[in-house]
């Protein structure tokens, strides 16, 4: 990414978000606001997790809880981010639950060392739609004395052993994953499936600078609709005499104007 879909906004995703709460059965929680820090057990850990959970707690003034893919069942972590403040969570799939975070909640992404934020971002896409009212954070490990490699394990865990020797200490001696297609590039397999020492100093830098409010409330916001883009504009021009010209501008209406409940649109 990133790759702009005109077809799309965040008003389509929060149906599809209220749809499937639904056919969960699941109920938005309310009340106290909290932060949600997403835990993996198997591979891309946060090493110092309590010492993280502790400082956000402290420096946002809100109870902290962790949820696990591993651990807890799908419907239960989406029912727990239904309800967050914010989610924090290393770069990772399980990240599409931010889906369900309320409106002016925040997603604060980490990032292993030598991994860039600008060269993956779906989920900063996500969070940034029209309509999802959703703010974005992301955060990386720039010391490399804070990571923890596995270079023996299989080559899709971010094994690099099966490389040739020089190929290895290339990868070892860079600091940033070159941009790439996905997803099997060796290199960024290695470097995404590291093990983080989050610096606490530096991630709360980035939170401080990074949010609008630094004691976030979730955000009431008056329900708005965004259509899509106008689709195959036209512009032409044609002389009709020799003081008499014509201009005229023509397009398709927004796919999605049909199922939105307006009465006036204006281009």
């Amino acid at each position: 990414g990133p790759k702009a879909n005109i077809l799309l906004s965040g008003n389509e995703i929060r149906q599809f978000a209220s749809f499937l709460m639904e056919r969960l059965n699941i109920t938005r929680e309310e009340g106290d606001d909290y932060i949600v820090v997403f835990k993996r057990t198997t591979n891309r850990l946060i090493l110092n997790e309590a010492e993280l959970l502790l400082a956000l707690a402290q420096e946002l003034q809100m109870r902290t809880v962790t949820v696990s893919l591993e651990e807890q069942s799908f419907d239960s972590i989406i029912q727990i981010i239904s309800g967050a403040t914010m989610l924090v969570s290393m770069h990772g799939a399980q990240m599409i639950t931010s889906m369900f975070l309320p409106r002016g909640a925040a997603v604060i992404e980490l990032f292993p060392y030598a991994v860039n934020p600008e060269q993956y971002t779906p989920y900063k896409t996500l969070a940034s739609l029209p309509g999802m009212d959703l703010q974005y954070v992301a955060w990386r490990n720039t010391m490399e004395k804070n990571t923890v490699t596995y270079p023996d394990r299989p080559w899709d865990q971010g094994g690099i052993v099966h490389l040739d020797k020089e190929e290895q200490d290339r990868i070892l001696a860079s600091r940033e994953v070159p941009r790439h297609l996905c997803c099997r590039n060796p290199e960024w397999l290695f470097r995404i499936y590291q093990d983080t020492v989050v610096n606490i100093a530096s991630f709360l830098d980035v939170l401080r600078e990074g949010l609008k409010k630094p004691n976030l409330k979730k955000a009431k916001v008056a329900s708005t609709v965004h259509p899509g883009r106008v689709r195959k504009p036209k512009c032409q021009t044609s002389v009709q005499a020799t003081n008499e010209a014509k201009l005229s501008v023509s397009w398709q209406i927004p796919w999605n104007l049909k199922y939105l409940k307006v009465k006036e649109v204006k281009y």
